[in-house]
């Protein structure tokens, strides 16, 4: 009986203990301030950016700019010393290219709707604080779809080829034509055209930077997209 008695102590101890621990961690709870996630980062307005011409601008580009540089900020230390590949959606759409390069540590720095404007912007937080061992570059579509003089985008690749040399004088650099597209889509041939023959000129001056024809391969009789391979003709 006493055996019984003293076993029935300790349950209740041990049920008041518990009933103790859960009461304290509710009241700690409370008592904590909740933490708020840091707003989402909005893209800049054209009074912030860097380079000539107009600013992508809307509340989709907003949103899309905030996810992707909290991504690459999230994965800065992983992608160290990666192939970098730099642009718009197109190379946003290309994924993780770790499955198509998987000799190389790659990173896909690309965002939706991005113009040369946003890539000065970016270029040191997103690609030269990676120290890349290389990069793959392919922007400018944008910038004409809203209405960019391609000489002025013209510009703002020059400086982002001297930003790119000031960092790494070496650093082998691809950079891709802009493709082609459509006159529906506010991207007339005859200014695509332009904008690639002046980044020729720019590139031929660079040992280390190679151009890759990612215009001519895609564009029909015209010179615009074949809808055939774009059917959204971007």
């Amino acid at each position: 009986m006493k055996s019984k008695f003293f076993q029935l102590r300790r349950r209740a101890q041990a049920a008041s203990l518990l009933f103790t621990s859960l009461l304290l961690a509710l009241v700690l709870r409370a008592q904590t301030p909740a933490t708020n996630s840091p707003p989402a980062e909005k893209a800049p307005t054209a009074e912030m950016l860097p380079g000539k011409g107009p600013a992508q601008k809307g509340d989709w580009f907003d949103k899309v700019w905030g996810q992707r540089r909290a991504e690459f900020r999230a994965n800065r230390e992983a992608s160290q010393g990666a192939l970098v590949f730099l642009g718009d959606s197109i190379t946003q759409g290309w994924g993780d290219l770790r499955k198509h390069f998987p000799e190389y540590r790659c990173a896909n720095r690309g965002i939706s709707g991005d113009t040369t404007r946003g890539i000065l912007y970016r270029l040191k937080e997103d690609v030269l604080d990676l120290h890349p061992a290389a990069i793959v570059l392919l922007i400018g579509t944008n910038d004409i779809g809203i209405g960019a003089d391609p000489a002025d985008v013209a510009e703002n690749l020059k400086a982002i080829l001297a930003a790119l040399r000031a960092s790494d004088a070496k650093m082998p650099v691809v950079v891709c034509k802009v493709m082609p597209s459509s006159t529906s889509k506010q991207r007339p041939a005859d200014k695509i055209q332009k904008l690639n023959s002046l980044v020729d000129e720019l590139v031929k001056a660079d040992p280390h930077a190679i151009r890759c024809d990612t215009y001519g391969i895609f564009a029909d009789a015209n010179g615009d997209a074949k809808p055939e391979e774009f059917r959204d003709l971007l």
